[in-house]
């Protein structure tokens, strides 16, 4: 199981067992896993989820960037109830407090 370091620069955390592996490997060598790569420019930004949960969050804005489709329109239908609201302003402060790399992990790759 991984831990919480900071992974070093052309490296990331194998999709199978999160050891840390070479950013171009195409398999894990110690679990062989196979490892996809997101094209240039599909890396979700933190700051940018935080804006999104905190300002459109009530209608799911957040939900949508982050690939989260089905949470994204869950959220457009219950928006009138306000508690989509207030679990993104929720959901905005875990983003703004959340590590780099651990937002990485769950929401880009």
């Amino acid at each position: 199981m991984k831990n919480d370091t900071i992974i070093p620069p052309g490296q990331k955390y194998c999709a199978g067992c999160a050891t840390i592996l070479h950013q171009e490997a195409p398999h894990c060598p110690s679990c062989g896993a196979p490892q996809g790569r997101l094209p240039l420019g599909h890396e979700k930004n933190r700051i940018v989820a935080f804006l999104l949960a905190f300002f459109l969050g009530g209608l799911g804005f957040h939900k949508f960037y982050l690939g989260r489709t089905g949470w994204g329109i869950l959220y457009l239908i219950f928006f009138w109830t306000l508690i989509p609201a207030f679990v993104a302003f929720i959901e905005s402060i875990l983003y703004l407090l959340m590590d780099e790399n651990t937002f990485h992990k769950k929401y880009s790759e």
